[in-house]
This record gives C-alpha cells, structure tokens and sequence, in this order.
C-alpha cells in the first residue's frame, strides 16, 4: 500500500491570524497530550500576534493546522545582532515522517537569516530521544546545560 503523499504549505502567523494561533493551540495540546485548559482569550491572542518579537509558523493541509512552531526574537545586551529562542515544536501524529518539521525549521532558519539574528537555539528534553536525533540531523550542536523552572 503506498503511502498517501501530504500537500502543505508554511506560513507566518501575522497580526490577524486569531483563528489560526487558537487552531495552532489546539495542535499543540494535542501533540504534548496536555490537559484540557480554558480556551485562551481572542484578546490575549490578538495582543501576542502583535508582538513583532513573537514567531509563529504553521503548516497547513487545507485549514488544518498539522504542524508548528512558536519562538521568540531576543534582543541581546552584547550584541546588535538578536537571538531566536525556538519554544515548541510540533506536528500532528498522523504527519511526522514526512518532512513537516524539518520544513518547518528551514522556513524558521531563513527567516532568522533575513532578520540578521547571530543564533537560534532551542531546549529539549535529554529523554527525548526523537527531538534530539531530529535537531542534530538538521546540524544542531547540543551543548550541556541545566535549565531551572521556577513557579507552578
């Protein structure tokens, strides 16, 4: 049985995209299997969709979100040049395998490269065995580091 080939096309998140952050929301709850929270309100997303430092890209099969990323653009202290912190990343179950992601991050990478950023980095899991191989097949170095949570 051949597999059935998946047609998406990436796009940036922009100031008038609510419907499309709630859907990207939605995937994300879906993926990392997170408990059902109170739907986040139109105004909050409305307010960080017109935040230039936040970065939302999608994947789209039609209207379906089935893939994303989230980061944020980080001005530096020591540098003129900003940071990309990658927060999550995402596709849908039934769409891994098949070059979702690694899209996904290329389109994030080109963008960085457009905005003149001298890095972009991003935390996974040490038990994460799959987000690790899928980050240093893309040439990511892993570098040891703690990351410390504070509040609940």
């Amino acid at each position: 049985m051949k597999k059935k080939e998946t047609n998406f096309v990436i796009t940036q998140l922009g100031k008038n995209d609510v419907t499309l952050a709630g859907k990207l929301i939605a995937m994300f709850n879906e993926v990392f299997e997170e408990k059902k929270t109170a739907a986040v309100k139109k105004a909050h997303l409305q307010n960080i969709l017109n935040n230039p430092a936040f970065i939302a890209l999608v994947a789209l099969d039609g209207n379906t979100v089935i893939g994303g990323i989230t980061a944020y653009e980080l001005p530096m202290l020591s540098s003129e040049k900003p940071e990309i912190f990658i927060y999550d990343v995402a596709i849908k179950s039934e769409y891994q395998r098949k070059g979702i992601g690694r899209k996904l991050m290329a389109a994030l990478l080109a963008l960085g490269k457009e905005k003149g950023v001298s890095e972009i980095f991003v935390a996974a899991h040490t038990a994460d065995n799959h987000a690790l191989k899928f980050y240093r097949s893309l040439g990511g170095k892993a570098e040891k580091v703690n990351m410390f949570v504070f509040g609940g």
